[in-house]
């Protein structure tokens, strides 16, 4: 339901229009948010449902990568709301960001479950870039902005970061149903 809702923009424009042109721009964007956030329910509750299987054990050396790639996926996700020097080099911040944090989360668990929801994400990630690349064509890169401006957006971004670290505990508890190692 995740993918395929937000798949529409860049794979069913006809239908995208159809949408727009039968609820309006507001009616389109309230559904389609409804969607995503019955797709993100369906998701904890299919996450809690299943018993999870052991496929790999990560080595320890990985959990501090696993960190480093959760800063940076901040970092992108972050870049794709405000100008900045990422978008010189990396066209979709936003959706690189979900792959670097899907990489990341695969690092740091190794069971069934996790192969499935945070694989399925980074796949997701990789082909709606490649989607959306076919659709916009050339890549027109982003203004450089000045340092303050990019030091304030990262700045931000790690804030928010933070903020989700010390919150990780009680989501993967009381949301995700896990404990942290």
């Amino acid at each position: 339901l995740w993918s395929g809702v937000h798949f529409i923009p860049s794979l069913a424009m006809l239908l995208k229009h159809n949408w727009k042109k039968r609820l309006g721009d507001k009616g389109y964007q309230l559904s389609f948010s409804l969607i995503v956030v019955i797709s993100l329910i369906l998701i904890v509750f299919g996450w809690r449902s299943i018993t999870p299987t052991t496929l790999y054990t990560s080595p320890e050396f990985t959990r501090p990568v696993s960190f480093f790639l959760m800063v940076l996926a901040f970092l992108f996700f972050g870049a794709s709301h405000h100008i900045n020097r990422i978008k010189q080099v990396i066209r979709h911040p936003q959706l690189s960001s979900i792959i670097v944090w899907s990489f990341a989360h695969l690092l740091a668990n190794g069971d069934d479950r996790s192969l499935v929801l945070f694989g399925g994400m980074g796949l997701w990630a990789i082909l709606e870039i490649l989607a959306i690349n076919r659709r916009e064509g050339a890549w027109v890169k982003a203004e450089i902005p000045s340092w303050p401006v990019e030091i304030k957006g990262s700045a931000i971004s790690l804030v928010i970061f933070i903020v989700a670290a010390l919150a990780h505990p009680y989501i993967a508890a009381y949301i995700a149903g896990v404990s942290l190692r």
